[in-house]
């Protein structure tokens, strides 16, 4: 199964708190392989399936209160 890699920007992490809780969220997931999350760089980089796109994502973390875009 081939796999893709997303790049987010995320806005509204204030702290390792919030990157962990959007990490978390992503992970929950079964179509995403790996998540990184930086509340340092406001982003994330998120490995996922064929079938999972970025506006997949970017509703998974908005869902989670922030926001996120590609």
């Amino acid at each position: 199964m081939s796999e893709r890699v997303h790049k987010l920007s995320i806005q509204g992490m204030t702290c390792g708190g919030c990157s962990s809780r959007v990490k978390r969220v992503l992970e929950q997931n079964p179509e995403v392989v790996n998540a990184n999350v930086s509340f340092e760089s406001n982003s994330g980089v998120i490995t996922t399936t064929e079938k999972l796109t970025a506006e997949h994502l970017i509703i998974i973390v908005n869902n989670a209160g922030f926001v996120a875009s590609e």
